[in-house]
């Protein structure tokens, strides 16, 4: 493998540059295309050879749930992009943020994290880390005064999304990170909602960012993946944690991660465009209770998010009025947008949170979040906007019982 560019090149690079050609290797054949190095294990010249490979870990490739080109390819570039210092691919958003918290929590640690959170994250912080003898307190994330309250005694983790899942809550990150850090704990944010594109955690205070790539990084649907990015601290723990439990990003998977990067602004650019004319045409319509969206004067961190977000987001969250039954006529009266948990997808998904994404969730927990009988998240894909308000404006009129 030899290097592209030399280290100097690539720091002078903008953004978008860095997304089409950071981290690019190439192999002896100068291929123009990333290549695809999908193998398990490497071979040596000699057992010498194998032996020092293996005392000075990452001076070579040896085994491809350490270390593989593909996925070095994209860990790079997005660590570039996102101006971290290392990145370490997985082989879901979930194995992201699961390394990226037990790395470095064990027994009788603190965590607190907010209760508006994905299911799966919430179920890590409150049901999986007790076992372990990991206290976790959970806040409201939008109250400064829960946060001091929690962080009055030593915590090891804050953990926490902005916006969140699904209603669009916005945490104010530098306020955070500052309590986090006088409490001698790290901060990792789940920034899968605002994407890199328009929210840079780290330059907020945070220590740690995490994604499920399979959202906006990939953006069409075709393989699962997560990221952490971190400092090299941070790597120093999450490594060995990774290196010996194994969830590994396959390289074909980085390989259309890869290729996912390079569309990554183009498409954020033209979602979030279309996701503000959604939201604004959903929050004056007749049938629709309630419009959540931070792009949106009516959101309650509407101020907030223009401080620590570049524009609204490709996701806009709404309340149809009639409760259950009338959400679920307007989403199967819909012709164009599809019915799917996913999100971040070049085609526009919709579903309904309260019976999947947040289904295991009490009634009460799903009420603290804001989470209704009648409450639906849209994720804004590619098609044209008007084509989208039209599907919408007709599935509206045929949600009245």
């Amino acid at each position: 493998m030899t290097a592209q560019n030399s280290g100097r090149a690539q720091n002078s690079w903008r953004a978008r540059t860095r997304l089409v050609h950071g981290g690019t290797e190439r192999s002896r054949f100068d291929e123009t295309c990333e290549a695809i190095f999908q193998t398990s294990g490497y071979v040596y010249q000699s057992a010498d050879e194998c032996e020092a490979a293996f005392a000075n870990d990452g001076s070579r490739y040896v085994y491809s749930r350490f270390r593989n080109p593909t996925v070095a390819m994209f860990e790079d570039r997005i660590a570039a992009y996102e101006g971290a210092a290392r990145a370490f691919a997985t082989a879901s958003g979930m194995a992201a943020v699961n390394a990226a918290l037990m790395c470095q929590l064990k027994a009788g640690d603190h965590i607190v994290a907010p209760h508006a959170l994905f299911g799966s994250c919430l179920y890590i912080v409150k049901d999986l880390a007790p076992k372990y003898g990991i206290r976790t307190t959970l806040v409201d994330g939008t109250d400064l005064e829960q946060w001091r309250a929690a962080l009055s005694q030593p915590t090891t983790v804050v953990f926490l999304e902005s916006p969140s899942n699904p209603c669009l809550e916005v945490v104010d990150l530098r306020a955070i990170a500052e309590l986090a850090h006088a409490a001698g704990a790290r901060v990792v944010v789940d920034n899968v909602f605002a994407t890199p594109v328009l929210q840079r955690p780290l330059q907020l205070g945070a220590d740690v960012v995490v994604y499920s790539a399979t959202k906006h990084i990939d953006g069409q649907g075709r393989c699962l993946g997560g990221v952490v990015l971190c400092d090299n601290a941070f790597a120093e723990l999450l490594h060995p944690y990774l290196r010996h439990t194994g969830p590994a990003l396959a390289p074909f998977n980085a390989w259309l991660l890869l290729k996912g990067l390079e569309t990554l602004e183009l498409r954020v650019a033209a979602q979030v465009a279309s996701a503000a004319a959604v939201a604004g045409f959903l929050e004056g319509h007749p049938a629709v209770a309630k419009t959540i969206y931070p792009g949106l004067e009516s959101h309650p961190q509407h101020a907030l998010a223009q401080t620590q977000m570049s524009g609204g987001g490709p996701l806009v969250c709404f309340e149809i009025k009639g409760g259950k039954p009338a959400a679920f006529r307007a989403m199967n009266a819909l012709e164009l947008i599809l019915i799917s948990n996913n999100l971040g997808d070049s085609k526009s998904l919709i579903c309904h949170p309260g019976t999947s994404t947040h289904q295991r969730l009490t009634d009460a927990e799903r009420a603290r979040v804001g989470i209704g009988p009648a409450t639906v998240r849209l994720s804004v894909g590619l098609e044209d906007a008007d084509d989208l308000i039209a599907d919408l404006d007709q599935a509206l009129a045929r949600s009245v019982g």
